[in-house]
């Protein structure tokens, strides 16, 4: 079967929503699929928002680069026999005929739905409820699109229930448990915090930063490590430790296994990858309640949860698991129980399923934009631990 994704734009950074793009390719090329996944460097019917001059300035280092350079996806295993196709526009003359199309982002949405039926079905991807990251309306209008809808969390269920009120099928996200694994025993971590940082807003970085600075005047001795991609914020304190743009291998044999907790500020999420790595890792989570993260996390029992923007509850939280070793432990193994359940083996399969039941010639009684139940492809992951 032929497969194609449409993704955003070009990629120079790591990115968690490339990364599962780029993982489901992979799976599926190895189960005998041809998959292109299409980069465009500008994309039809989206005008960018205006951002600060120096974020233009980079963006515009970026456009220059793209007209010359292919990027470089170091960051990211990406099979041989996945065509990446990086292309002027998302004009459907760049995009091959297929049985399945991919939309991956709000953005994707309408250069997908206004291709010929060659493309192939009409598919959209859904990691995140993006309102935090495009106009409102414009996002739920692509909700409310006639294409076929996979979520990959069951928050991002309800919302699609809210917004569109038709069937959307889940396919979690999977987590390497070949790369994501406990190398230091969790009863004999050291006290120590890592975050993922980010300048975006609903990453919610600023206030993960204010409550480890309150956990400071508790804990004066604890070591506290951010890593992300870009420059160190100006607002990091000086005796907070940042690792710019780490590599893999070192985000999780020094990072994530040298840490007893991972703190997760996010005001948002999908899914929420950074904490369920290191929960893979053997890290406490401790977090905002954004959303996709309930499908690893629960409050009390596999992580400490509070309420977005809320960095002292964030800090309290911090501290609880800092003064009491026995639960840190309780919770790390819990979470690490539970995230097991997460493989990329079980999503493949079930966005196999769903890509098998999306070219299939549709009868009357199978309607757009979904004729598959979400319940038949929650079970899997279920099966554990609910």
């Amino acid at each position: 079967m032929k497969i194609t994704f449409l993704l955003p734009g070009y990629t120079w950074i790591p990115s968690g929503g490339y990364r599962v793009v780029y993982e489901h390719a992979n799976r599926l090329v190895a189960r005998g699929h041809e998959v292109a996944v299409v980069h465009p460097r500008h994309l039809e019917f989206y005008q960018p928002p205006a951002v600060p001059f120096l974020r233009r300035l980079r963006l515009a280092q970026y456009s220059v680069m793209e007209l010359f350079v292919r990027p470089s996806i170091d960051w990211q295993p990406v099979d041989d026999r996945v065509r990446l196709l990086f292309v002027p526009t998302s004009d459907q003359r760049y995009i091959p005929d297929a049985d399945v199309l991919f939309a991956t982002a709000w953005h994707t949405a309408r250069p997908v739905i206004e291709c010929s039926r060659a493309k192939g079905e009409k598919c959209y991807f859904i990691q995140h409820y993006e309102a935090c990251m495009g106009p409102k309306h414009l996002v739920d209008e692509t909700w409310r699109m006639p294409m076929r809808k996979v979520v990959v969390s069951r928050w991002l269920l309800e919302v699609g229930r809210e917004l569109c009120g038709h069937t959307l099928s889940y396919v979690p996200n999977g987590i390497d448990h070949e790369h994501y694994r406990v190398m230091r025993p969790i009863e004999r971590r050291r006290r120590q915090i890592v975050m993922m940082h980010s300048p975006v807003d609903f990453k919610g970085s600023r206030d993960g930063v204010a409550a480890m600075q309150m956990v400071k005047e508790r804990f004066p001795d604890v070591p506290m490590v951010l890593f992300g991609t870009g420059r160190r914020s100006s607002w990091i304190p000086k005796w907070m430790t940042y690792v710019r743009n780490p590599p893999q291998r070192q985000i999780v044999e020094e990072l994530y296994n040298n840490s007893s907790i991972v703190l997760s500020p996010s005001l948002t999420e999908g899914f929420a990858l950074p904490p369920a790595e290191g929960a893979a890792c053997g890290c406490a989570i401790v977090a905002t309640d954004s959303g996709g993260i309930r499908d690893f996390a629960e409050q009390g029992v596999s992580a400490l949860l509070s309420p977005p923007r809320d960095p002292e509850a964030l800090a309290n939280n911090l501290c609880r698991l800092l003064a009491d070793d026995d639960l840190r432990i309780r919770l790390a193994h819990a979470a690490n129980k539970r995230i097991k359940q997460f493989t990329w083996e079980r999503s493949s399969d079930l966005l196999q399923e769903f890509i098998t039941a999306s070219a299939q010639p549709k009868s009357p009684e199978c309607q757009l934009p979904s004729c598959k139940s979400e319940s038949s492809l929650m079970t899997p992951v279920q099966a554990e631990g609910d």
